[in-house]
């Protein structure tokens, strides 16, 4: 079918991440894939977490998992999908094929089948499990043994997974061993409880990593055993890091949590993510409603990303300039607390946030992240009596005191205070002078952020006030 128009029967996505940790930046871009394919075509992106692995799962990376797409901004339809609220579901659905010779109890001791993989793995061979009791009665079941139920695999013939990323992939049936599909606790397995779930749910097409297209052929298995429609398969490839490897912890930050510390917006993050592995053209910067309108399947790539960590960065920065300063403070805002930047509350008072919302015109054009930002903004919010870095130190010498003294009567009697009122002042002190405006407007800098390296001085001066800014440079002034 083609993915570019509207398919007749009303599309429907999810994401179906397990909660074992924080939302990993390839679930990230395979939650966008889903969610903007959803509204491309106006259908519905449905969330399902699949928390049957009780011993890893954790309230905690619920709601990191949550967090994490409603800060990307990818809301999902409807309330989200334990998956392992369902385990009667899936449990009566392995019943049905049992019932309908499409399942079998195997007895087979887990000892033994543990033995016979370990012997495989020693010969460096390949496993699989060929269990006596497929075709044998199950009169004759030993008494006493919970048995596992098995799905009764294709033998013969091919399996052939129709991917609209990987293309026609063909799997030999011989190569399948008979799948567990309900432990002898009755608890499910993946492969069932997936086919199930996304059964139930409506899904229609199934957005994934390409680490799944061998379930993809067990699942079309339990699909057509059951008469079930099989979705329509995209198995996207991996994002690789900047060496080409599989990305890892190595390669730097991997949860979004991460991302977001370090002062990326969700918008640029979307912008990057969508493509690695989705092209439109050349375009590299696109806005959300250009997104949407553009996804679709057909232009998924079947190579491997590689992170470019200075593209982010740069993509970063666009967004940050494009941002009208109120969005971007209500994005600092957000963040504060999680960028744990040495003397900038968590918190922002209204006098501060109205300081710092002065300024962002100054920092936006030098900025790579909101990291940057609010460190160029971190002189509003120093307390006095203020501790000079070591540069700032070297600045400040007996003939600089000189000048901060004669420029603080100065400023005490200007009148209009504004940026450019006091940088014309400073100018007509050090021509009158015969210096160099560098030479009084450092030291001017250090005496005012602590520090060699600052936004315009001019502007923060502004900003902080007269009373502010004098009572720095008295300190200073000895």
């Amino acid at each position: 079918m083609s993915t570019t128009s509207k398919p007749a029967k009303p599309v429907i996505t999810r994401f179906a991440p397990s909660p074992t940790g924080f939302l990993h930046i390839g679930g990230a871009r395979t939650a966008l894939f889903n969610w903007l394919y959803a509204q491309h075509t106006g259908g519905k992106f449905l969330l399902r977490i699949e928390d049957t692995d009780r011993a890893r799962h954790t309230p905690d990376a619920v709601d990191a998992i949550l967090d994490g797409l409603k800060w990307l901004g990818l809301q999902w339809d409807g309330e989200p999908i334990s998956q392992f609220s369902r385990a009667a579901r899936h449990a009566e659905v392995a019943h049905a094929l049992l019932a309908a010779g499409q399942a079998y109890r195997c007895y087979v001791p887990a000892e033994e089948l543990a033995a016979e993989r370990a012997k495989a793995e020693a010969e460096k061979r390949f496993f699989t499990v060929a269990s006596p009791w497929r075709d044998r009665d199950p009169a004759t079941a030993p008494a006493g043994v919970a048995p596992v139920i098995r799905f009764k695999a294709p033998r013969d013939g091919e399996t052939v997974v129709e991917d609209v990323v990987q293309g026609r992939v063909v799997f030999q049936n011989k190569d399948f061993d008979d799948l567990v599909i309900l432990r002898s606790d009755g608890t499910p397995i993946y492969n069932l409880a997936v086919v199930v779930d996304d059964h139930d749910m409506g899904v229609t097409h199934i957005i994934r990593g390409v680490d799944h297209l061998t379930n993809a052929a067990r699942q079309t298995q339990i699909y057509r055993a059951m008469g079930w429609d099989v979705p329509v398969f995209g198995h996207v490839p991996l994002i690789h890091g900047p060496d080409g490897q599989k990305l890892s912890k190595r390669h730097g930050a991997l949860g979004i949590e991460a991302y977001r510390a370090m002062g990326y917006l969700p918008a640029a993050l979307n912008n990057y993510l969508v493509r690695l592995g989705w092209s439109h053209g050349d375009d590299e910067i696109f806005p959300l409603a250009k997104m949407i309108e553009w996804f679709d399947l057909n232009s998924l790539g079947k190579s491997a990303s590689r992170m470019d960590f200075l593209k982010l960065a740069d993509t970063n920065a666009h967004y940050i300039r494009e941002a009208t300063d109120a969005t971007l403070l209500a994005n600092i805002e957000r963040v504060l607390p999680e960028l744990g930047i040495s003397g900038v509350p968590a918190n922002l008072t209204a006098t501060q946030r109205a300081q710092f919302l002065a300024l962002i015109p100054d920092l936006k054009p030098r900025a790579k992240t909101l990291r940057e930002v609010v460190t160029g903004a971190a002189a509003l919010f120093l307390e006095r009596p203020l501790q000079l870095d070591v540069k700032a130190l070297a600045l400040i010498d007996a003939e600089a005191r000189v000048h901060i003294k004669a420029l603080s009567g100065r400023f005490r009697a200007l009148g209009a205070w504004s940026a450019k009122a006091l940088e014309d002042d400073v100018r007509s002190y050090a021509e009158a002078g015969g210096h160099k405006l560098g030479k009084i407007a450092q030291p001017l800098r250090a005496a005012i952020t602590a520090a060699s390296v600052s936004p315009p001085v001019f502007s923060l001066m502004a900003i902080l006030g007269r009373e502010e800014t004098l009572a720095r440079l008295e300190e200073q002034a000895g």
